[in-house]
């Protein structure tokens, strides 16, 4: 949206907001690509304002295609702080966007990482799907400035992310009206009654809209919008910005999506799902059904009175994960195989069904908006007396245990855990590592 906003809509910045810079300058700085934004390998964020020496932060925004990584490693490493960018594929996406070996990550997505644990970070890129916006500093700046005792978090400048509002159909419809200027495509502002459909499910009232039902509008006419509006069946999924915010992108050139969304005012939540089996096995039927967008999905049956209902299964539930890892592109046996894989307890993230279709119909996966505070199984490894009887209170396992094949490792001694694919993790000699 936004890098397409900025090629097509410059002579509009008396509309859009004041104080944008001139418009050769912009072109000068930056080469944009209008359909992903910025095509610049990255992109300081240090102003002519900044003082001469001020750690310069990046953004390096990626967008794979389907079969492709994004072509790096991200270690926890002892004696260095921070996420660590490392193992940069030469010519790969990574690589031809700006990053490069010993960078940090300061942000994910909108969000700030510096300070979170590592597994934290590893899953907000592995969740976020095809498109990854990291703001990073180089490794050497990072490291002058901890030892400075400097805080990076105030580093990133301050704005809102996108939010995404899910908004039920009231008796007058929707509760909010659209404006835009005449002639201009993809440029609409939000209008907000309180009180009102739109209100309640938390839409900024003079926000920019971004996305109507997961479609971008950046090309859109106003009378295409209202088509698109009217036809809408309830509840409507709208991805929307503030004025500020949409400035600080759009100057930028950096494109807004849908995985960088603030999801907090949406009525459907991830639920996590603890399961130890028991004499007539966890009590559930797994099904392969089409969704909405005819994509296949894995749904859930609940069979009454053992371990999955008490666990808070309910029927039509949407499998998201198992063991923490993401089972949205995987077909239904391999689902199955995961799940056997785990002989005597395993844990699922799951959807109800409305909340399924909600987030099918905007294409967005719930994943990358659940914010879990407890690690992935798949990352304890269990103690050879592990039994079932090791239950945490809430009859949770404490230690479930992970397959893994074990070689090796490269260099020096120790042992590197290989849970293969792009989805690779080990640990080897105090070092925590994730392949994506």
């Amino acid at each position: 949206m936004v890098g397409h906003r900025l090629c097509s809509s410059l002579t509009l910045t008396s509309f859009l907001s004041a104080g944008i810079r001139d418009s050769t300058e912009l072109r000068v700085k930056f080469e944009f690509n209008a359909k992903d934004g910025i095509d610049n390998p990255a992109l300081s964020l240090a102003e002519d304002s900044e003082p001469e020496g001020a750690p310069q932060l990046r953004f390096c925004f990626l967008k794979k295609e389907d079969g492709e990584s994004f072509g790096f490693w991200l270690r926890q490493e002892a004696g260095n702080s921070g996420h660590v960018i490392r193992k940069v594929k030469p010519g790969g996406l990574a690589h031809r966007r700006g990053l490069r070996e010993g960078d940090r990550i300061l942000e994910v997505n909108g969000a700030c990482v510096e300070g979170m644990e590592h597994w934290k970070v590893v899953w907000k890129i592995k969740s976020s799907g095809k498109h990854l916006l990291l703001a990073i500093l180089d490794g050497n700046t990072y490291d002058l400035a901890k030892a400075l005792d400097q805080d990076l978090a105030r580093l990133l400048p301050h704005r809102n992310r996108p939010q995404l509002c899910c908004i039920a159909k009231g008796p007058s419809g929707f509760g909010f009206t659209v404006s835009a200027p005449e002639g201009v495509k993809g440029t609409f502002r939000v209008s907000v009654p309180k009180d009102g459909p739109a209100h309640k499910a938390g839409v900024p009232d003079g926000s920019w809209l971004l996305e109507l039902n997961g479609n971008c509008v950046d090309s859109w006419t106003y009378t295409q919008l209202n088509k698109k509006l009217k036809a809408s069946r309830s509840p409507v999924g709208l991805l929307v910005i503030d004025v500020e915010s949409e400035e600080f992108y759009r100057q930028r050139g950096m494109k807004v999506t849908g995985a960088m969304a603030d999801a907090s005012q949406v009525p459907f939540e991830v639920r996590k799902l603890p399961m130890v089996k028991g004499p007539k096995g966890y009590g559930f039927l797994l099904k392969e059904e089409k969704c909405c967008s005819g994509k296949k999905g894995q749904f859930l049956q609940v069979d009454v009175g053992l371990p999955a209902e008490k666990a808070g299964m309910r029927n039509g539930d949407r499998l998201l994960a198992v063991n923490g890892e993401s089972t949205e592109d995987l077909d239904h046996q391999e689902v199955v195989l995961r799940i056997r894989a785990y002989s005597n307890w395993v844990t699922l993230l799951v959807i109800d069904a409305e909340g399924s279709k909600f987030y099918d119909s905007v294409r967005l996966s719930p994943l990358p908006f659940y914010d879990d505070q407890d690690p992935p199984s798949s990352l304890h490894i269990p103690d050879a007396s592990s039994s079932p009887s090791m239950l945490q209170e809430n009859n949770s396992p404490a230690w479930p245990p992970c397959r893994c094949h074990l070689r090796m490792g490269l260099h020096g001694n120790g042992l590197q855990l290989d849970l293969s694919g792009d989805d690779s993790q080990s640990q080897q000699d105090g070092v925590s590592e994730a392949a994506f």
